[in-house]
């Protein structure tokens, strides 16, 4: 809108065709959302030109939009021990961890990063950085040469290490030498009955417990199946049952531990009944096909969307045909180990797929949250982890 307001007064020809060209003008800015004014001199026949101020519109800016992007990292949070009283307390001092932040205290065998160990304490990190706190060596590990402790936290923060509790030199020191590593491997299989292994490098007179779990999990946190004494060590030959829990299984992981000494080794075996079982076997079970894929390529997975404390999204590549994939959830840093179970699904063509899950209650709330994928018929496995904020 504008208006011209006009006097009347003689001019000439010339006058007049300056007019209509400013007149012209002052249209076209008022079309544009311009502004204008005129000065008329006070005496008649006498105008100056009009001044011309015109109105430019904002530019065309986007406006940012937070679409739940992760929240600005810390630096690693560490832990180291300052000191022990054996079979009584550890102290730590940590570095860079985040403030204002409560962290479960986790106690486990050595070899097991504190994972699915025993809970000793809660602790808040109040101002974060640098602290130091003594905790209560939990009595099932009073005994043991070397403990893992955790310090996790529900916002996905976690940090793990290892202190000797009671060497088994006699010295009151860590030894000095380096030891030969335990391993077994091996040699037997009944299927959902029997495994035999044979040990190599075992120190003697230790005192291991035999664990089995599925396979990808190290036999971390596994069914305690057994306890065996290494009697003189080295090489030694063992037969261990099956536990229920894991019949049925293609792949299985069994772990040896032991609870005084510290010294661990883990395998898996493939559960089809041979007389001499190797890694992988060359022919799958011939009571059901086992989904396989090209050697050297394996299952992987990304996140592509989350609703937070709802539903995560992910998107599947190299996933095998026609398997059967449990679904889990856990802390950020446990590679859903010991998890809660979500759903089971069916990876049809195989290859690419989009699958949705619910988050389950016990991980809502938490900032990040570990996801894996493991099949019951064939062994494959995957994990990731994504931050429990809405996105994109």
């Amino acid at each position: 809108m504008f208006a011209l307001i006009g006097k009347d007064f003689s001019m000439s020809s010339g006058k007049k065709f300056i007019v209509l060209v400013l007149s012209a003008l002052v249209l076209a800015l008022a079309w544009m959302g311009g502004t204008w004014t005129t000065t008329q001199g006070a005496t008649q026949g006498q105008s100056t030109l009009p001044t011309i101020t015109p109105t430019r519109e904002p530019p065309d800016t986007p406006t940012p939009t937070r679409v739940g992007a992760p929240p600005p990292t810390f630096p690693i949070p560490l832990i180291f021990i300052v000191s022990v009283v054996p079979g009584e307390s550890v102290t730590i001092r940590t570095a860079n961890f985040p403030p204002n932040t409560d962290f479960d205290v986790l106690m486990n065998y050595y070899g097991t990063l504190g994972i699915g160990g025993e809970k000793v304490a809660t602790v808040n990190s109040g101002s974060g950085g640098v602290l130091t706190w003594t905790f209560n060596i939990p009595s099932f590990l009073k005994d043991a040469a070397r403990i893992a402790i955790r310090l996790q936290s529900q916002r996905g923060y976690y940090s793990y290490n290892w202190f000797w509790n009671k060497p088994t030199s006699g010295t009151g020191q860590a030894p000095s030498k380096p030891f030969v590593i335990p391993t077994f491997k091996i040699i037997a299989v009944e299927r959902d009955k029997t495994v035999t292994i044979q040990t190599a490098n075992f120190p003697a007179n230790d005192t291991f417990d035999v664990l089995m779990n599925y396979y990808g999990t190290l036999g971390i946190g596994g069914i305690k199946v057994d306890q065996v004494n290494s009697g003189s060590g080295g090489t030694l030959t063992f037969t261990f049952n099956i536990p229920e829990a894991m019949r049925g299984q293609t792949k299985i992981a069994i772990r040896l531990q032991s609870p005084t000494s510290g010294y661990y080794a883990y395998n898996w075996f493939w559960n089809n009944s041979t007389s001499e079982a190797s890694i992988p076997p060359s022919t799958p079970p011939a009571e059901s096909p086992v989904p396989s894929l090209p050697p050297g390529v394996i299952p992987t997975f990304r996140i592509q969307s989350v609703v937070r404390d709802t539903s995560v999204t992910i998107v599947t590549s190299n996933f095998p045909q026609n398997d059967t994939f449990d679904v889990l959830m856990n802390n950020y840093g446990t590679l859903g180990i010991n998890e809660v179970k979500v759903e089971t699904i069916s990876s049809g063509s195989g290859g690419t797929l989009t699958l949705t899950f619910t988050i389950p209650e016990s991980m809502r709330g938490k900032s990040r949250i570990a996801i894996r994928l493991q099949s019951s018929k064939s062994g494959y496995y995957a994990y990731n982890w994504f931050w429990n904020n809405t996105y994109p």
